[in-house]
């Protein structure tokens, strides 16, 4: 996929629900992962020609597994011209070795947001990008079904009324193999997650069984995520407004 799709993709849905306005300071969360180095390419693309002039920085909480090399992604940053700061933590000691949690995916997810809304606050910023993409909308939504008895997933667009932050999700209509796909034609510089449980969650249980529904019954992923934007599932009023 060539870059003029994903910023055509990304405006759409940025348009559509309305996630930036005149002023904001966008702050990019960047793993290293190939989901998040491609919002930043987006969001960096657009801000060029975006009507509504704003900020953009990128943040990376170092969850402190010592084997996190970060040097590309500096040097993406600088050749981008994209402010980047790095949040040492000490989150995976506290997750794998003083509490050795047995699921550690939800504690250290509301860890690492807390880290990067610290740091939001630090350097100003008003919104936060996430890297979601159609496919972790629809399979959000399957694991909230097969673990909590429910049908809901998250919005395009939340306010954090406690941190006062806005987090915008510009990938949403973006497949999974479109970010591949982009990742791959332009060498994006990805970084391996050093975490050991990696692979090895729930997410990626139900990534591989949306797989093989969508195998089996072609098309039902598009099905969900239009049931999705509809409005026919809890948590999401008439098309995510």
């Amino acid at each position: 996929m060539k870059l003029q799709q994903v910023l055509s993709l990304t405006r759409k849905a940025i348009d559509d629900y309305h996630m930036i306005d005149p002023g904001d300071k966008i702050a990019v969360g960047i793993s290293g992962g190939k989901d998040s180095l491609t919002l930043l390419y987006a969001l960096q693309g657009l801000r060029r020609f975006y009507p509504a002039s704003f900020e953009l920085c990128a943040v990376t909480v170092d969850l402190g597994f010592g084997n996190l090399n970060l040097s590309q992604i500096e040097e993406l940053c600088r050749t981008l011209d994209v402010e980047y700061h790095i949040i040492r933590t000490d989150i995976a000691k506290i997750i794998f070795e003083d509490r050795q949690e047995s699921n550690p995916c939800s504690l250290c997810a509301k860890m690492r947001k807390g880290a990067l809304n610290d740091a939001m606050k630090a350097t100003g910023c008003n919104k936060v990008a996430y890297a979601h993409h159609k496919d972790d909308v629809v399979e959000t939504m399957m694991m909230s079904l097969i673990y909590e008895g429910r049908f809901h997933t998250f919005r395009p667009v939340t306010y954090l009324d406690r941190t006062q932050i806005t987090v915008i999700r510009p990938l949403i209509y973006m497949n999974e193999a479109d970010v591949i796909g982009f990742v791959k034609k332009n060498d994006v510089p990805v970084v391996k997650s050093p975490c050991p449980a990696d692979g090895h969650t729930k997410r990626e249980y139900v990534k591989e069984l949306v797989r093989e529904i969508n195998r089996e019954a072609p098309g039902v992923k598009e099905r969900m995520f239009t049931a999705i934007t509809s409005g026919k599932i809890e948590g999401w009023e008439t098309r995510w407004m």
